[in-house]
């Protein structure tokens, strides 16, 4: 997706001169209900790569959101950090001030560098944030996303490669934060033999001595043997030059925004490489979260859940086929089913008051 702020509702540029904080929030589509997407504390090179980066986070939330059935729009927030940074109580209270000072148009969530110790610091300020566990529903949203990754890409291998589950294959897993130990640990249990990389050494090790994975540097992942290739790090990673080096005949991973450009999603087809949508196979985080923010009296529950999350594979099976027999992109089919969801408007999930209750 070619992004640009003129395609989004509302974009926010903030600094605070007494902490020190930066940060942007950017409102991409409401037209199913509050923009929902999480906060990302990453020590960008610049603002205009921070402002790239949540312009096109954001309009990834739209479409997941869209196709992963919970009534919200589409938004994102990073906050601009520094290398090895911790933010302080001064610093993620303000940012909640600039949440509520939204009025409830954008609902916050914790992402990449952030914890939810710290989204509960950032709820002291503001109603508008997920994330943080309420009455057993919700909480850390990155086992949800490493399950609906997981059920994902054993329909993703059953479609390319034939098996009915992911026993005995090679699954090279790039970035091993939240989701991608978690996922680690599903494989491992579903006997699949893992190569994994990641920037810390610390995580890699740990996969190494937890799951018996063979670890390699984070620049040759992209080339090992394998059947699957799962990208759970940052965005942009599938180029034209790391596609070049794929040997994997699946991509399926949790990290967002993972096409560089859309031309290397036809280079993935054209190699006969099977792409899993991100936005759509790592929606199992923002179905979690949408569940606790909506959670009024018993409802949603863990079924509302889960139900979304099952729900993975069979859409994921039906943007395999149509990309098939339509001669488009996997990535293409999965933004024309968001967009077809997004002209029919707003849905009620469940009891309507459960909706409305914070619908703004």
């Amino acid at each position: 997706m070619d992004i640009l702020a003129a395609d989004h509702e509302q974009v926010v540029l903030r600094h605070d001169r007494n902490t020190g904080l930066r940060a942007v929030i950017a409102i991409h589509d409401t037209t199913l209900g509050p923009a929902v997407g999480g906060c990302r504390h990453w020590a960008y090179d610049s603002e205009s790569s921070a402002l790239i980066d949540v312009l096109k986070l954001s309009a990834g939330m739209t479409f997941k959101n869209a196709l992963a059935d919970v009534p919200f729009g589409g938004g994102k927030s990073v906050i601009l950090g520094k290398p090895g940074e911790r933010l302080s109580e001064a610093m993620l209270e303000q940012f909640g001030r600039w949440i509520e000072e939204l009025g409830g148009r954008y609902v916050t969530a914790e992402d990449v560098g952030m914890r939810v110790a710290d989204m509960r610091v950032v709820a002291r300020r503001t109603r508008y944030v997920s994330g943080l566990g309420r009455n057993g529903i919700g909480g850390d949203p990155s086992p949800a996303t490493a399950l609906g990754v997981f059920i994902g890409m054993t329909a993703a291998a059953k479609y390319r490669l034939g098996v009915a589950s992911l026993e005995g294959l090679r699954v090279a897993i790039q970035g091993l934060g939240n989701v991608g130990i978690k996922l680690c640990r599903q494989l491992h249990s579903a006997g699949a033999r893992l190569v994994v990389s990641d920037i810390d050494a610390s995580r890699v090790n740990r996969a190494v001595a937890e799951f018996g994975a063979r670890a390699v540097p984070p620049d040759a992942i992209f080339g090992e043997k394998v059947d699957v290739f799962a990208p759970c790090a940052l965005g942009g990673i599938l180029s034209q030059t790391s596609v070049a080096q794929l040997q994997a005949k699946v991509v399926a991973g949790s990290a967002n925004n993972q096409l560089a450009d859309q031309d290397v999603a036809a280079m993935l087809a054209a190699r006969d490489v099977l792409y899993a949508p991100d936005f759509v196979i790592n929606a199992g985080g923002t179905i979690s979260v949408a569940a606790e923010y909506l959670h009024v009296e018993g409802y949603p529950d863990d079924a509302w859940v889960r139900d979304r999350i099952d729900a993975i594979p069979d859409r994921l099976m039906t943007i395999f086929s149509v990309a098939r027999d339509h001669r488009q992109t996997t990535d293409q089919v999965a933004q024309t089913m968001a967009r077809e969801v997004l002209a029919r408007g707003p849905q009620l999930v469940g009891p309507d008051r459960n909706a409305r209750r914070h619908a703004t």
